[in-house]
């Protein structure tokens, strides 16, 4: 499974785990599945991409603070879950906490 892909699929994963658990939803609510929806646009926006290090230990913090203090909480509560629901997941987001944040991608200049 490519990086991105597999990503995309564990910050889901911990959300809907995070809002079944802590909102006693079956179905994300609205709160959550605005979150889901702007970690997967900004997901889209990382300029490292396959190359792409842990949040944590990324140069680049793109996420707006009051969705990072968010993404956190998710994390933080939905995190020892995924051993027992998404193990392969929770494995893979710990091996990718060891990988060293590739260097700033260059900024090209546009033309006028």
């Amino acid at each position: 499974m490519e990086r991105m892909q597999r990503e995309r699929e564990t910050i889901v994963s911990m959300i809907e785990l995070y809002c079944r658990h802590e909102h006693k939803q079956t179905e994300l609510c609205e709160s959550c599945a605005e979150l889901k929806e702007y970690a997967l646009f900004r997901l889209s926006k990382c300029p490292f991409q396959e190359k792409k290090p842990a949040c944590q230990n990324c140069k680049i913090h793109c996420y707006k603070p009051d969705m990072k203090k968010q993404v956190k909480d998710v994390m933080r509560k939905s995190g020892p879950k995924m051993i027992g629901k998404h193990p392969y997941f929770a494995i893979m987001h710990i091996v990718d906490t060891f990988r060293k944040a590739p260097d700033l991608p260059k900024r090209t200049k546009k033309k006028a």
